[in-house]
């Protein structure tokens, strides 16, 4: 049986609140192995993540709703592995740093399986003994085609869907159907050189910096929250190509780093950024 749970709160701000909540959780005989607060003074919102060990039988749900604000929000999830589908297009490094991770117990996920508009990267996916779904994407329609990766995303029953290096623009109502649950890598640190081809506009622009950014997706652009994001360090030598590939290294860390904190519970969405303990 599962004894250990992260409880995640997000509620407004008010004296004397942490005596309030980790009475409630003492009150439940369960026992606080871990705890993060936050408080956002803007608009003087309060946020918690804590470890707890024991058996909450519902209870402490019901304590907590009486003691917060109208407009809380209170989560109680056991503490597993997450359920995750990962979705490609043709390039290879961010998947296949993620199954190695994944194989060697370095993500706290469970790949349920890779879902691709190519077929180019299923020998690399089935080696990990993941299964490969390849749904193609040429001459196709663009409501038909999402309604075949729906049917195989809803068949797994998944909780993020993580897109590693996935190159097509998902419609409004895919991402809805998702909310908060699709993680994207970008190859840019946003909010630079958004879209297509950022290598090539950073070069143009003379940078002498490189980066990449994690983010949730929603229906503007790569303009999601952003959770993770790195930088390299470039030159007046370093050309778009140059650029790209010395950039790969940095968007498969990034997105690692990402998948990490949201499947541990450490990231928490608040308006269009996020908040998250470390």
């Amino acid at each position: 049986m599962n004894n250990r749970y992260r409880l995640l709160i997000e509620t407004e701000d008010k004296k004397g609140l942490i005596h309030q909540i980790t009475g409630a959780i003492l009150k439940r005989d369960l026992n606080i192995e871990q705890n993060n607060e936050f408080v956002e003074k803007r608009h003087n919102r309060f946020f918690m993540r804590a470890d707890l060990s024991g058996e909450p039988n519902g209870s402490l749900l019901e304590d907590l709703t009486n003691l917060l604000s109208a407009d809380r929000i209170i989560r109680l999830v056991p503490k597993q592995k997450k359920r995750v589908i990962i979705m490609v297009t043709k390039e290879h490094h961010c998947l296949g740093d993620l199954l190695l991770r994944y194989k060697y117990g370095e993500l706290d996920i469970d790949i349920l399986a890779v879902i691709s508009n190519y077929d180019h990267l299923r020998s690399l996916t089935e080696s990990f003994n993941v299964p490969y779904h390849f749904i193609g994407c040429e001459n196709a329609d663009r409501a038909a085609h999402e309604n075949k990766v729906l049917e195989i995303i809803n068949s797994y029953e998944c909780e993020y869907i993580v897109l590693a290096k996935y190159m097509r623009i998902l419609t409004p109502d895919f991402v809805e159907r998702y909310k908060d649950k699709i993680i994207n890598i970008h190859h840019s640190f946003l909010p630079a050189f958004i879209g297509a081809n950022p290598y090539r506009q950073a070069y143009d622009r003379g940078v002498k910096i490189i980066g990449a950014t994690a983010h949730f997706v929603n229906n503007n652009l790569d303009e999601g929250p952003i959770i993770a994001q790195s930088v390299l360090s470039v030159n007046h030598t370093h050309d778009a190509e140059d650029m790209a590939r010395a950039g790969k290294d940095v968007e498969k860390q990034t997105l690692a780093r990402a998948l990490r904190l949201v499947c541990d519970d450490r990231v928490f969405i608040y308006k269009n950024k996020t908040i998250i303990f470390e």
